[in-house]
C-alpha cells in the first residue's frame, strides 16, 4: 500500500501560514500596468523563493521594467519538470478592488488576485516545499517561472515561456481550478483584434453630405461580427470597445471597434479570423469609406492529447490516496501559457491552483481548504513522478 510522505500530510499544519501569505500578497496591487507594484511583487516572491533555492534570475523582458523571475533546482538533472504562473491580476492601482478578507465563516477568502493567480503561485511554493523534503527529491530537477503580463496576453513574456519548453519534460500550470473543483482539460485560443473604418470628415452643420460618418458605418459592420459565433462552431466573440470621433460639430471621419475571440479549435479561429477580413472588404462597396484590420490569435488553443490524458489519469490517483473528492478536468474559454507551452511541445497539466471563481471580479474568492489540498495533490504527484511510480515518455 502506498505510503504518503510525512511532509506532504503535514502540510495541513501550514495552513494559516499559507493563508496569511496569500492575504499579504493579495493586498500587494501588481495589476498588469502597475509597474511599481510588479516590482514590489517581484521582490516578495523573490525572498519567497530563497527559501527553497539560491538559483534565482530576474529576467528582464521590456524597457518598463517588467521581469520575469526563474528559480531553478538541480538543473543539471536529467529530468525536470516546470512549474509555471504569473503575478500580475486585472486589477491595477485605481481599482476599488484592493483588500482580502476571509468570509463563509472563514472557508473562503475573497480578494484580488486570490485565485487568479497569487494563490496558485502560494500553492505551488508549498508543493515544492514538502516535495523537497521527500526520498527521492534529488531524481527530479524542477524550476520556477513567473511572469508580469499573463493578464494582457503574455506579449513580453512569450519568447521567454516558450524558450524553457525543450528543456523540461512536463509543465505544471497553478492557474485556479473551477469552481466545481475541476481541473483543465482544454483552453481556447485568445485574440485581440482592431476593425478601424476611416471615413470623411465634414463641417456637421454646412456641409454634413460631404462626409461620411465613420462611427455610422462601423455601427453597421457591427450587427456581421456578433452573428459569427451563430456560423463557426466553438467561436466566442465580445465586441469590447469603441473609439471614435471628436470634436463635436465634425463628421467623424475614423472609429475603431475592438473586439475580443477565443476559439476553442484551429479551425474556429481561422474562419473567425478570414470572415473579418471579408467584413472589413465589405465597407469598400460603400462610397468613401475604407476599412482595415489587425490583430491575431496570440495563443492556440490548448486540446487533449493522449500523453496528457495519461498523466490526469495519475493524478487521479493521487486524489484518490489523499482521500480527495473525485478529480475531473473540464474545458475553459480563458486562455493561459499553458497554451504557449503546449504549442511549444511541452505537456502540461493545467488548472493545479486552489478552487475558485468570481475571476476578473470583486467577487474573486478561493475556498481556503484547497489552498492546502492542491499543494498535497501537486506534491505527491511530483514525488511519484520522482520515485517512478509516474513516468513521461521521452519527446523525440
Amino acid at each position: 500500500m502506498p505510503t504518503i510522505p510525512a511532509s506532504i500530510s503535514q502540510l495541513t499544519a501550514d495552513a494559516e501560514t499559507l493563508i496569511d501569505r496569500l492575504i499579504a500578497w493579495s493586498n500587494l496591487n501588481s495589476g498588469s500596468t502597475h509597474l511599481a507594484g510588479l516590482g514590489r511583487m517581484a521582490d516578495e516572491l523573490e525572498s519567497a523563493l530563497r527559501e527553497l533555492t539560491p538559483d534565482i534570475t530576474r529576467i528582464p523582458l521590456d524597457d518598463h521594467g517588467r521581469v520575469a523571475i526563474r528559480a531553478t533546482c538541480r538543473v543539471g538533472a536529467d529530468r525536470r519538470i516546470l512549474c509555471s504562473g504569473h503575478y500580475d491580476t486585472v486589477f491595477n492601482e485605481t481599482h476599488s478592488f484592493q483588500r482580502a478578507r476571509r468570509t463563509g465563516d472563514g472557508q473562503r477568502l475573497n480578494g484580488p488576485g486570490v485565485a487568479d493567480m497569487k494563490g496558485g503561485i502560494v500553492a505551488m511554493l508549498a508543493t515544492l516545499a514538502a516535495f523537497e523534503q521527500t526520498a527521492h527529491a534529488a531524481n527530479l530537477g524542477w524550476t520556477v517561472l513567473l511572469t508580469p503580463d499573463e493578464e494582457t496576453g503574455s506579449v513580453a513574456s512569450c519568447a521567454t515561456i516558450r524558450s524553457e519548453a525543450p528543456l523540461h519534460e512536463l509543465a505544471l500550470v497553478f492557474e485556479p481550478a473551477r469552481e466545481s473543483g475541476a481541473m483543465v482539460r482544454s483552453r481556447a485560443a485568445t485574440g485581440v483584434f482592431d476593425l478601424t473604418v476611416h471615413g470623411r470628415a465634414a463641417h456637421a452643420g454646412r456641409n454634413p453630405e460631404d462626409g461620411r460618418n465613420a462611427i455610422m458605418a462601423v455601427s453597421r459592420l457591427l450587427p456581421a461580427i456578433d452573428q459569427l459565433p451563430s456560423q463557426i462552431d466553438e467561436l466566442m466573440v465580445n465586441i469590447a470597445t469603441i473609439r471614435g470621433g471628436g470634436t463635436i460639430n465634425i463628421v467623424p471621419d475614423s472609429a475603431t471597434v475592438e473586439l475580443n475571440a477565443r476559439a476553442s479549435t484551429t479551425t474556429a479561429a481561422e474562419r473567425f479570423s478570414a470572415e473579418l477580413a471579408k467584413i472589413a472588404a465589405s465597407i469598400h462597396d460603400q462610397n468613401g469609406f475604407r476599412a482595415t484590420f489587425s490583430g491575431a490569435f496570440n495563443r492556440d488553443p490548448l486540446q487533449s492529447t493522449p500523453l496528457r490524458e495519461q498523466l490526469f489519469t495519475e493524478l487521479q490517483g493521487c486524489a484518490r490516496e489523499l482521500g480527495q473528492p473525485a478529480l475531473e478536468w473540464a474545458h475553459v474559454t480563458g486562455g493561459s501559457d499553458a497554451n504557449l507551452l503546449q504549442a511549444a511541445g511541452l505537456p502540461c497539466l493545467d488548472g493545479l491552483g486552489p478552487i475558485g471563481g468570481g475571476l476578473h471580479s470583486a467577487d474573486e474568492y478561493i475556498e481556503v481548504p484547497s489552498l492546502v489540498a492542491r499543494a498535497q495533490l501537486a506534491a505527491l504527484f511530483l514525488h511519484r513522478l520522482a520515485n517512478g511510480q509516474i513516468t513521461v515518455p521521452q519527446r523525440s
